[in-house]
This record gives C-alpha cells, structure tokens and sequence, in this order.
C-alpha cells in the first residue's frame, strides 16, 4: 500500500485488489529533478517467457526482444524496475508511484489507466497491478505486452515476482542478487529478536474507522514471522476486517500500529484518548507504533525495510 492523492487506505485496497470503498485523504512528497541511474546493462537473452498474473495463474507472455520503453503502472513495479537495475528502460509511471526519487511520474493512473495515453509513451513493455479498463485487451491490440503483477499473497510471492520482471527486463541475475540480499536481511532481523513463550498480540489499523488485517494477510504474514497474532483473526471476515472500538478494547492488544498517520494525521496520542480504550495494554505500555504507510502497503525490495522496522519494535517491548 501512495503520496499525491494517494496514500490513503483507498488507495491501498485498489492497489490490494480489495474494496476501496472505505476512505479518501491526501498527503504529499516530493522528488527530485533528476532521474536515478541504473545499469542497462542485459543479463539475459530475448526473446522471454515470463508469468502473468498471480503466482501459478498459466498465463505467460512473449517479451521478443530487450525493452527501452516500460511504462510502470504499480508503485511496487516501479521500486523493483530500480532495485533489478532497469531503471533507464522506464520511460513513465504512474501517478502512484514516488520512490525512488526522481522517477519520471507522469498523471498515468493503475487504478483507471487510458491505453491511449499509455500508448503516447510509445512502451515496449507495460507491468500492471491489475487488469483494468481492458488495459490488456487495449495494448494487445497495439501489440504492447502488459506483465501483470497483483498484489503478492506471501513474501515468497514478492521474491518471484521481482524475478519476473528481472528476467521480463533483461536484469535476471541482478533480479537474483537482489531476493538473496532480501532473504539474508530478513533472515537477520527476525533472528534478532528473541523468541516469546506467548505470541504477541497487536492491532494493525488502516484507517480511523478500524480496518485492520488478520494473521492470513500479506501484512498479517510479515507479523507473523515474529509470532505475532492478530486480534483480528477471531473476527473472520477476511483478511481485511473492519472491527467495532468495543472489539478491539476487548482484544486489549499487546500492541497498535498505525498506517493511517500520514495519510490522516492518527497520532499515539489520539488513539490514547478514544473512548474506552486509554486502559489497553498497548496504551498503558506506550505500545502505540506509527509505520510507514508506504512500507506497509507495498510488496517490493522495501518488504526489508518493513520486517526490519517491525523487528526493532518488537525487540523493545518487555518480555512478561
């Protein structure tokens, strides 16, 4: 799950391919005049095969030849395209997408694109959270290969997809460098939190009207790595249930993390001061955790960065 109208937990749920039809709100950031480099320099051979769609779904595309002109229209497309080293290939993104900094955003939207205004870029590859407005069908036709990549399920999802549009862009072996970089870091950070006799509890809201995740959510799976559970989970409403103020007081979590901060200005201290809940164990204890809203919503190289933040949260509260 971003900035310009973006980092909203709408916003989130479109990129999630779940309802959004649960909150609006804006925040900003900025980037920088010049575009990052990358190497173009191609480690595989063309033409490609690669898989389209989720994990398994049989769905392959032909990329014939090196591509010079990608069109990126998933934030978490656009961070792996850098990361793998094919970052001088994408010629637009989406208006989503804001890292790294200096990427050529452009008003090109995932969540309602326009072929014809995706066609003006003239791209040779377009990667794609989801199917949108006949966006394949649309580029079929101008014979544009559209690599769609849904939002990961687990995090050994997030290492194939990476690969796939390492190998879909010629950068493979920088593709397998960067999931054996990201599997040795993850591997460190949870190593490095001592395990519990009792699971945590924690409280993930998404929004002020108390969305969260269960344990069975891509986010709910980086929690668990720690043997954290989610209160949400005796809820069974999906992986994104909404919860009652009276549920969550009664869940008395171990911990709360926020992903609403920057989007909607959710401090610790207006959570502390809701009704009813200033007695929970994650209010008494100072357990209150803002995230970053980008890092939590996301399934790129940055998945990292999130197990890291998670475990130097954890690694801190007191053992009972």
């Amino acid at each position: 799950m971003n900035i310009r109208p973006t980092r909203t937990f709408r916003s989130i749920f479109a990129a999630l391919a779940v309802s959004t039809a649960l909150l609006a709100g804006a925040c900003s950031s900025s980037t920088t005049s010049d575009a990052p480099t990358t190497s173009a320099v191609s480690d595989g051979a063309f033409p490609v095969t690669v898989e389209s769609g989720p994990t398994g779904s049989g769905t392959d595309i032909t990329i014939e030849s090196r591509p010079a002109s990608i069109v990126s229209l998933s934030p978490s497309a656009t961070e792996t395209l850098w990361a793998v080293g094919a970052g001088d290939q994408v010629k637009a993104v989406d208006n989503q997408s804001d890292y790294p900094a200096g990427i050529p955003v452009t008003d090109l939207s995932g969540f309602s694109p326009n072929v014809e205004a995706i066609l003006g870029y003239a791209p040779d590859l377009v990667i794609a959270s989801d199917d949108m407005n006949d966006l394949v069908s649309g580029l079929q036709k101008a014979k544009v290969p559209t690599l769609l990549l849904p939002a990961a399920t687990s995090i050994d999802d997030v290492y194939a997809q990476i690969e796939r549009i390492a190998i879909a862009t010629g950068h493979e072996d920088q593709g397998t460098e960067v999931v054996g970089d990201m599997r040795t870091d993850i591997d460190a950070a949870v190593a490095s939190v001592p395990a519990r006799q009792q699971p945590l509890t924690y409280f993930h809201e998404l929004d002020s009207s108390l969305y969260t995740v269960t344990s069975t959510s891509f986010i709910g799976q980086i929690y668990g790595l720690f043997g954290m559970k989610s209160i949400a989970d005796a809820a069974a409403q999906g992986d994104y249930p909404q919860l009652s103020a009276e549920f969550v007081v009664q869940a008395n979590p171990d911990l709360i993390f926020l992903a609403d901060s920057q989007c909607c200005g959710v401090t610790a201290e207006a959570v502390a001061a809701r009704p009813g809940w200033n007695g929970m164990k994650a209010v008494t204890g100072n357990q209150i955790h803002v995230l970053d809203e980008d890092l939590s919503s996301r399934w790129g190289p940055r998945v990292t960065d999130q197990v890291k933040a998670v475990a130097a949260i954890v690694a801190q509260v007191p053992t009972a």
